[in-house]
């Protein structure tokens, strides 16, 4: 289902980029405290997961989006929302992103679904009863819609929303290339090349580690860095493999995807069409909001309040004669699977 959202956009942030650039420049970090968790995963490797304070609610992993981490300007705001309607929230980093390099040369992508796969079996198999949820923002986002549609039916997810998602990552690139979205290309790539020279001093890496500096682009960053190290073939066969839009149609878990038509990272074409969208999705499209931006006012962001009533309605909840509110699912909790022989690229 497609439908147009109901985000109306704050009178002072009109237009892409300033809804885009505001929250980052201007929010605060809400105050949640964070714990840290370590997990080793079997390839030797780890990944870190910050908690936000106990709740006994369902349990809801926040995948964040490029270079991003618990400390990115809407991961606070959504943790903090979650916890006070009584949800166990919880960020997992994609590898590197937690502030120490991973172990091995291999770092994360847009279609990395290995690591989300094998953190929610994880979770499932100490609490098989309590429910798990996801929300993927960006790049998260399009690996979290990959893996639900990969999976379909037995996907273990009760319910997933993602955010501002690159759906067509080839036009998402070349889209990055032109006007004012050459700041946020110049501004990530730069990013990611000083995370691959880190690691270029730290191990053996099977790159050209001498070529970084020169590359410009994502196109350039992805073909000679992201694909090589992930097992494809080229920059093309990476976006092929990895664009969420051809998964669409196989995804069964309840999923809300929020998403603006001004978005500067990805043109309106990389929108997907009503036929491409399972039933199960749930696609509200705004004329504005740029990319996870969605400001509506001082304090007040769209994502945060959409996603709580949307996830407030698919859990259903109880209170007990001491007050304690208790969230479950209205249809019956979805299986567990057996994540180790997932593809993990």
């Amino acid at each position: 289902m497609l439908i147009d959202g109901d985000f109306r956009p704050a009178w002072w942030l009109p237009g892409a980029h300033l809804q885009t650039l505001a929250p980052t420049l201007m929010r605060r970090r809400p105050p949640i405290p964070l714990r840290r968790q370590r997990l080793e995963l079997p390839d030797g490797d780890f990944i870190d997961l910050d908690w936000a304070p106990e709740q006994p609610g369902p349990r809801v992993i926040l995948f964040h989006g490029l270079e991003g981490s618990s400390r990115s300007p809407y991961a606070g705001g959504l943790m903090r929302r979650l916890h006070d309607q009584g949800f166990q929230a919880l960020t997992m980093h994609f590898r590197g992103c937690s502030g120490e390099p991973n172990r091995l040369p291999r770092s994360y992508f847009a279609g990395d679904t290995g690591d989300m796969a094998w953190l929610v079996d994880h979770l499932l198999r100490q609490e098989p009863t309590r429910p798990v949820a996801a929300i993927g923002v960006s790049l998260g986002g399009n690996a979290l819609l990959k893996w639900l549609g990969e999976t379909g039916p037995d996907n273990p997810l009760a319910a997933a929303v993602a955010i501002s998602v690159p759906f067509d990552l080839d036009r998402s690139a070349r889209r990055m290339e032109q006007g004012l979205s050459r700041f946020y290309q110049w501004y990530l790539v730069g990013r990611l090349k000083r995370s691959a020279l880190r690691k270029c001093r730290l191990m053996p890496m099977p790159l050209d580690c001498a070529a970084l500096p020169r590359l410009r682009t994502f196109r350039e960053f992805d073909d000679a860095v992201t694909a090589p190290l992930h097992g494809f073939a080229d920059v093309d066969d990476y976006y092929t493999r990895c664009s969420s839009r051809p998964y669409l149609r196989g995804i069964r878990c309840p999923t809300l995807i929020l998403h603006a038509r001004d978005d500067p990272f990805m043109t309106p074409e990389t929108v997907p069409t009503p036929d491409e969208l399972s039933p199960s999705i749930r696609l509200e499209l705004s004329r504005a909001g740029g990319h996870v931006g969605f400001v509506e006012g001082v304090g007040r962001y769209w994502p945060e309040r959409r996603i709580g009533d949307w996830l407030g309605d698919i859990f259903s909840s109880t209170q007990d004669q001491n007050g304690v509110t208790t969230l479950t699912p209205r249809g019956p909790t979805r299986r567990t699977i057996d994540a180790s022989n997932l593809d993990r690229l």
